[in-house]
């Protein structure tokens, strides 16, 4: 079994899960954001190596002492990761069962994915874009009835203190007040660790 990565990031402190983590990056994703910060994901030519859990398993050890330490391990992002289920699984039952194990996800995925790796994800880092249905779509170019099932699926699984909720502004797209309503719907599913932040979709330079 082989999946295709855009990258794998070491030594990363507190951004992508709990200690120092791993970022495990993978090609392909369901969504074509306006401002996508990992277009390498969706270009063909945007691999830039294929890997078997074995071998990343050898390539990730190396930091075994530092996840240990700090309660860190490894954190599959990309692109989408959940349609890399098969090969996440296969990675978890060889994995030191100390390493913290965290998934980035716009859960925009069918269920099965998620029923298929719920005994080995320690931690799951949402990230919704917005809770209206015309504003994900206008900014994704698609639905969210399936994020909203997954979101309500986590819930019933007793997951919703496992997860953490990325609630961006997202200039052109939504506003502070959509942010706030976002918060309350998923407030009211259960849910109760946020992170608000701003896009920034350009950078101006002073003279």
């Amino acid at each position: 079994m082989k999946a295709p990565l855009i990258g794998i990031s070491r030594h990363r402190i507190m951004v992508d899960g709990k200690g120092i983590t791993t970022l495990v990056a993978f090609h392909d994703c369901p969504l074509r954001c306006r401002y996508c910060l990992n277009r390498q994901c969706l270009e063909p030519n945007g691999i830039l190596r294929t890997i078997t859990p074995e071998q990343l398993l050898e390539e990730t050890r190396i930091d075994d002492l530092y996840f240990q330490a700090t309660g860190g391990g490894i954190t599959f992002g990309g692109g989408e990761p959940l349609l890399r289920s098969r090969f996440i699984e296969a990675f978890c039952r060889i994995a030191p069962p100390e390493w913290n194990i965290a998934v980035e996800s716009s859960l925009n995925v069918t269920q099965i994915h998620l029923q298929r790796l719920l005994p080995f994800i320690n931690q799951y880092i949402i990230d919704v874009k917005d809770m209206n249905p015309t504003i994900y779509r206008n900014y994704t170019t698609k639905n969210n009835t399936r994020s909203i099932a997954n979101l309500h699926w986590l819930v019933s699984q007793g997951m919703a203190d496992k997860v953490k909720i990325r609630l961006p502004e997202i200039p052109e797209y939504n506003t502070p007040s959509d942010v706030d309503e976002s918060q309350k719907t998923l407030e009211a599913m259960g849910y109760h660790d946020f992170e608000r932040f701003t896009y920034l979709t350009e950078v101006k330079i002073r003279s």
